[in-house]
């Protein structure tokens, strides 16, 4: 049922919008990560992001995707840790996660990531952990800073979440 990645450090992006440049500019500082997660609104081909970011790509279709290849969402596993990944527009996540977050607990998931809001979320409770990368292109949070997140699960098993702006 989940597609399993053997990946101990992951960077998340979402909301691109068709715009490359600050993803280049993050992996030139950036060590290419084991696996790339991309939470939708790419508005261009996976292919594209893909030969940027250099790593394996898991990426889903947000609302302004039109490329119909695209997963609405996916559920994933890396090193036993249950990811859905969806863009969040069909859960309301412009008012509140909080539909997506039941939904994910129903699901059995242990990390929900989504996009679409342009800015970066991060909630982990002992059920759950939902992020949302903010957007590389578009920032719409106060500092208004492009953001990405790094998720790293140790040796243990344990994942670790950090919130970064370019």
């Amino acid at each position: 049922m989940y597609k399993e990645y053997d990946a101990k450090r992951i960077l998340i992006i979402s909301d691109t919008h068709g715009r490359l440049q600050n993803l280049k500019v993050l992996m030139q500082r950036l060590q290419t990560p084991d696996l790339t997660i991309h939470c939708g609104d790419l508005e261009m081909s996976e292919e594209s992001v893909q030969k940027v970011v250099g790593s394996q790509l898991v990426c889903v279709r947000g609302n302004m995707d039109y490329d119909g290849k695209l997963p609405a969402e996916q559920m994933i596993e890396i090193r036993g840790k249950k990811i859905w990944i969806t863009h969040g527009n069909r859960y309301g996540v412009s008012g509140t996660p909080l539909i997506l977050k039941e939904e994910a607990i129903e699901r059995g998931m242990d990390i929900v990531m989504f996009g679409h809001t342009h800015r970066p979320y991060l909630d982990t409770d002992k059920d759950i952990t939902i992020l949302n990368p903010g957007s590389l292109s578009q920032p719409r949070q106060d500092n208004g800073r492009p953001s990405f997140m790094m998720m790293e699960i140790d040796d243990n098993g344990e994942a670790h979440y950090s919130l970064n702006y370019l």
